[in-house]
């Protein structure tokens, strides 16, 4: 891997801000109950959790971002290591499991409140459905950026009916900062990422840029279609994905499809769980530059890499970290006007 492929790789972003400090607002309930229709349920919160669960590493960086570990209980479900500025907050907080945890562990905790980023997490084949959650007494919520605008009711990770934009993940942040009665830490929040994003966007025109995205998998690759969070960091540097053609949030794509679109940089995921083949970003450019389909491929002959965490490629806080460092990177491979 090029020195330059790991000066990009380590650029702007990918910084949690401070944790906000525990003198402020601690959670009074003075705004409970708190009602919320949230993925097609609606939602009761009588008072400010004291006991959360934050069910994928999405959900358990907003709490942590809020300045919320003291009320949190367990997190499970990480690709990647938690945001650099969080590892103290998040060192207190117990880790239920690397990938889902049984329904009976969570439970273990005590939870009065379960956050998750996934439908999938709150479903069957996930930690439990938010109906056995509600028996017992426990609100779910699960992340907008997963519904709203989304249809999961086919295979693979559901089609994007609408594009996704940073409003859904900044409503997200307001939501969870309201059920914890933490709104102005909220609001906080939420500037400092806009205020990332519009310095990200400024830094350069973008739009002869052509990117692909890709998550995992080296045979059945999954490559980021037009609509979710990697098309938010695209869109808001107004390059061009080669696959925004398809609404599907990860098809599955061949290599000669890939090799035939011949995008000029390519993101890839760079993750720390073992569950697809090619998981990390060393393995992806070691086949990318052996395989006789990808290696010919100008971005892999310039080295036209850009490695992001599987967060910033999922629609989360860190999508920010993703617009940041793919600007960075089109500067730095001279691909802005």
């Amino acid at each position: 891997m090029s020195a330059l492929v790991l000066a990009v790789a380590g650029c702007a972003g990918g910084t949690a801000p401070k944790p906000a400090a525990k003198n402020q607002e601690e959670g009074t309930a003075s705004g409970h109950p708190v009602t919320l229709d949230n993925c097609g349920q609606r939602v009761r919160i009588d008072r400010a959790p004291r006991r959360a669960v934050a069910l994928d590493q999405g959900a358990a960086e907003i709490l942590l971002s809020l300045g919320l570990a003291d009320r949190m209980v367990g997190t499970a479900t990480w690709t990647d290591p938690v945001l650099k500025g969080l590892e103290a907050e998040n060192a207190k907080v117990p880790r239920l499991a690397d990938r889902y945890p049984s329904f009976e562990k969570v439970l273990g905790t005590e939870p009065d409140f379960a956050a998750a980023s996934f439908g999938y997490t709150l479903g069957k084949g996930g930690v439990a459905p938010r109906e056995q959650f509600a028996k017992l007494g426990v609100p779910t919520y699960l992340s907008p950026t997963d519904c709203a605008g989304k249809d999961n009711s086919g295979d693979g990770d559901g089609v994007r009916t609408k594009p996704l934009t940073m409003e859904t993940v900044y409503g997200e942040i307001r939501d969870l900062a309201r059920v914890f009665d933490v709104s102005e830490r909220g609001e906080k929040l939420v500037a400092e990422l806009k205020g990332r994003v519009a310095k990200a966007a400024s830094a350069g025109d973008f739009t002869d840029a052509t990117v692909l995205y890709w998550y995992a998998n080296a045979e059945s690759p999954y490559m980021a279609g037009c609509c979710g969070a990697p098309g938010v960091i695209t869109r808001a540097l107004g390059a061009k994905n080669v696959f925004d053609d398809t609404r599907e949030e990860w098809p599955q794509i061949n290599w000669e499809s890939v090799a035939d679109r011949d995008p000029d940089v390519l993101v890839i995921g760079d993750l720390i769980r073992r569950s697809q083949s090619a998981e990390s970003a060393a393995r992806k450019i070691a086949f990318l530059e052996s395989d006789p389909v990808t290696r010919n491929m100008t971005a892999v002959r310039k080295k036209r890499y850009v490695l992001l965490s599987g967060q910033a490629m999922n629609p989360t806080l860190r999508t920010v970290e993703g617009i940041e460092k793919l600007a960075a990177a089109l500067r730095s491979y001279g691909l802005a006007k």
